[in-house]
């Protein structure tokens, strides 16, 4: 089943809300990054986020980045939205010890930190970039979230985040929702939606149980009553190409640059998103410095 995202509203017209199954994306991340499961479990949540926050801007061109960085032994994670939703990413860790909660449930606080911020960068295609920056509350990333749209935009935000690694360190399943109340929102709206997040309990379960998108957010939103406005597929995508590596080439310089082809050896260049490598011969390089 290909991965997509749901966006819609509560009938009362007081919330807003998306969904997203996201294992095939979590599926492709971990392939490319070959992390280790608690890398999975982090690493699949921040992609996650991600797409759904990159889909919620709607600026043609536009992208939206949220960078990670707690202290923990994974070191900083870096995803990249556009405003489809389509996402990429990268942690700097890849493998990281096993660290449980208890039996079966990996400790995703542990391997993210909360000695430092997570930072969101929305490119609207303004003149400047819109910069939003907050400490982290526990790791886990969907609390992160929910502070990060609290204080720095100043929305109440509800988000929920799962990633189920199998036994095999394969992953099973993989999704999340974000629900934001809209200004005037009544408390008994609040309440109810309360009571649904509860309710309807892990992401991970009801994913498993086979639930789609559309039921998480039926589940989560309960006697609010929800409808669905749009549907879009997602995937992990990356727009590298041979043309943006060669503009990555020559911002080396000269020196650096005729270095490389006195060393008479193919130059590969790997781009830190995916798992494609771009290779340069001599002449190319060459190539290159006679352009310059």
């Amino acid at each position: 089943m290909s991965d997509y995202l749901v966006r819609g509203m509560t009938m009362d017209g007081f919330v807003k809300a998306v969904a997203i199954r996201s294992t095939e994306i979590v599926r492709r991340g971990a392939e490319i990054h070959k992390t280790t499961p608690n890398a999975t479990a982090a690493f699949g949540r921040a992609l996650t986020a991600a797409s759904m926050m990159g889909n919620m801007q709607k600026v043609e061109n536009g992208s939206m980045t949220m960078q990670i960085k707690g202290g923990g032994p994974i070191g900083t994670i870096v995803c990249v939205s556009d405003p489809v939703g389509n996402v990429r990413g990268y942690v700097y860790e890849p493998n990281v010890p096993l660290a449980e909660k208890f039996p079966s449930k990996l400790d995703v606080g542990a391997t993210v930190g909360t000695d430092g911020t997570l930072t969101v960068i929305r490119d609207l295609q303004m003149k400047e970039p819109y910069v939003g920056s907050v400490p982290l509350v526990s790791g886990e990333i969907g609390d992160d979230v929910t502070a990060y749209f609290a204080q720095s935009e100043q929305t109440p935000t509800a988000c929920a985040l799962g990633v189920l690694v199998d036994r095999d360190c394969s992953v099973k399943v993989a999704g999340g929702y974000l629900l934001q109340l809209l200004p005037g929102a009544p408390d008994d709206v609040i309440d109810k939606l309360e009571a649904g997040i509860r309710r309807a309990g892990a992401v991970t379960k009801m994913l498993e149980a086979g639930l789609t998108p559309e039921d998480i957010l039926g589940q989560v939103c309960g006697d609010l009553g929800v409808v669905f406005m749009e549907t879009t597929p997602v995937e992990y995508k990356c727009y590298c190409s041979r043309e943006r590596v060669t503009s990555a080439l020559i911002s080396l310089g000269k020196e650096e640059l005729e270095e490389i082809a006195q060393e008479g050896k193919a130059f590969p260049v790997g781009c830190q998103f995916c798992d494609t490598t771009y290779s340069f011969t001599p002449e190319d390089i060459r190539e290159l410095l006679k352009n310059l």
